[in-house]
């Protein structure tokens, strides 16, 4: 499962909208710590969870994973 691991882009869409960790944080009252993971893709939110990310970011959820992810594995 070579790639998996880098499979979201929730730290360049917080970037791309002057968004913090923190603010993340406190939007999902969520540990610190796990969406710190999230963002530097150690580990990955449940899909309900990156669902709610994108409705925060006011994204579409494909925002928030790689293309290339997405169509090596269509």
């Amino acid at each position: 499962m070579e790639g998996i691991k880098d499979i979201n882009r929730i730290k360049v869409v917080l970037v791309e909208k002057k968004r913090s960790n923190k603010w993340l944080v406190e939007q999902l009252q969520k540990d610190p710590c796990t969406i710190s993971k999230w963002c530097t893709n150690t580990s990955q939110p449940s899909l309900e969870t990156l669902l709610k990310i994108a409705e925060l970011l006011d994204v579409n959820y494909t925002e928030l994973i790689r293309a290339d992810f997405l169509n090596k594995n269509n």
